[in-house]
C-alpha cells in the first residue's frame, strides 16, 4: 500500500544535493504535465472535428502513443523522491532506527540494480529504432524520440536512487529516526494533521 511521506532537510552536502536534484525532477514532472495538458486539447479537437465536420485529426492515435512515454516516465524520479510509489509497508512501518534504514537500503540497492538493467535494455530498444528508422503506422512519426525518453527518465531515477543509497547509508551509520534526503513514512495522525492544516489554510485564503 502507499503511505504519506516527508523529506527532511539540513545544511549537509547530501541535503543540498537532494534539493538541487529535486529541481530537475520537478521540471521533468512539469514537462510531463504539460504533455498531458496538450493531449487533452488534442483529444478535444479530435472529438469535435469528428463530430462537427466528420474530420478527425490525422494520426491522432500515433500522437497519443508517442506522448504516453513522456507523461508515464518523466515523473518517475520525482515520485520516488516523494515516496509516492505503491509499496507494502505493513511490516516496514513497525521498524525504527537502524533496522528500518538497513531494510530500506537493501530495497533501494535492489531497485538500483533493476533500474540499471532497464536502462540498458531500453537504450538498446531506442538505438535499434533509431538505426532502422522505425516509425508509427499511420502518419509515419519517428518513434525514437519517445523511446529515448525511457532510458533518460530511468537514468534520472538511477541518480535519485544513488542519493537514497547515500541517505540510507548515512542513516545506518548515524542511527536515529530523522535522516535527511530520504522519504520518511508518516503515521496516520501526522497525515490527518497535515491534511487538516492544508484545508484550513485554503479556507483562510478564501475568506481573506
Amino acid at each position: 500500500m502507499s503511505a504519506s511521506h516527508t523529506v527532511l532537510k539540513d545544511d549537509s552536502l547530501l541535503s543540498r544535493t537532494d534539493r538541487l536534484f529535486f529541481k530537475l525532477e520537478s521540471l521533468l514532472t512539469l514537462v510531463g504535465g504539460i504533455v498531458i495538458f496538450l493531449l487533452v486539447f488534442l483529444t478535444t479537437a479530435n472529438v469535435l472535428g469528428r463530430w462537427l465536420f466528420s474530420l478527425p485529426i490525422s494520426g491522432y492515435i500515433d500522437w497519443v502513443e508517442q506522448a504516453m512515454a513522456f507523461f508515464a516516465f518523466l515523473g518517475i524520479a520525482y515520485t520516488q523522491r516523494e515516496g509516492g510509489h505503491i509499496r507494502m509497508d505493513m511490516l516496514v512501518g513497525h521498524l525504527h532506527g537502524r533496522p528500518l534504514w538497513v531494510t530500506e537500503l537493501i530495497s533501494v540497492l535492489l531497485m538500483f540494480a533493476i533500474t540499471l538493467v532497464l536502462i540498458y535494455g531500453s537504450f538498446l530498444h531506442f538505438l535499434r529504432a533509431y538505426q532502422i528508422g522505425d516509425s508509427s503506422l499511420d502518419i509515419n512519426l519517428p518513434t525514437w524520440p519517445a523511446k529515448l525518453v525511457v532510458p533518460f527518465a530511468l537514468t534520472v531515477l538511477a541518480l535519485r536512487l544513488l542519493l537514497h543509497i547515500w541517505g540510507y547509508s548515512r542513516a545506518v551509520l548515524k542511527g536515529g529516526d530523522d535522516p535527511v534526503a530520504v522519504p520518511l513514512i508518516e503515521d496516520t495522525a501526522s497525515v490527518a494533521a497535515a491534511e487538516a492544516e492544508s484545508v484550513m489554510g485554503e479556507v483562510s485564503d478564501e475568506r481573506g
